[in-house]
């Protein structure tokens, strides 16, 4: 599968995600709630990586990736901690679009950190992405 099936395959499962979400977490503490998640999504990366055999190449990453991998690992922590918390305080079609304010966000620290380029189309789309996430709320 070329990568744009898997990036749509993703959009789909987060726009799940955000109903989902906000159905099961009625009654139930945001932490408490995104603990359970955690665990969902802690057992099923392993089981995917252990049945495409990637689980054997574990011993092999690197520090550098571990750090990385580990940093990356408390920034969704952060994220999904704080997604949730929100959901618990407003309907579902606030949140998720202020959610998806890190498109934007992550375009412009991979063009500072990786330096990736950002073409004057990609700047536009970004902008009109910030303008609507902004509109579903205001």
């Amino acid at each position: 599968m070329p990568w744009w099936s898997f990036a749509l395959l993703s959009a789909g499962a987060a726009a799940a995600t955000a109903v989902l979400a906000k159905i099961g977490i009625a009654g139930v503490p945001s932490h408490l709630a995104t603990a359970i998640r955690t665990v969902v999504v802690l057992v099923l990366a392993w089981l995917i990586a252990w049945l495409t055999g990637e689980a054997r190449h574990a011993a092999a990453v690197s520090r550098r990736s571990l750090l990385y991998l580990g940093l990356s690992g408390v920034a969704t922590g952060i994220s999904w901690l704080a997604y949730f918390r929100a959901l618990q305080m407003a309907p579902a079609s606030w949140v998720a679009p202020i959610d998806k304010l890190s498109l934007p966000l992550t375009v412009a620290l991979a063009a500072v950190v990786l330096g990736e380029t950002v073409s004057w189309r990609s700047a536009v789309g970004v902008m009109l992405m910030v303008v609507g996430a902004l509109l579903t709320r205001t």
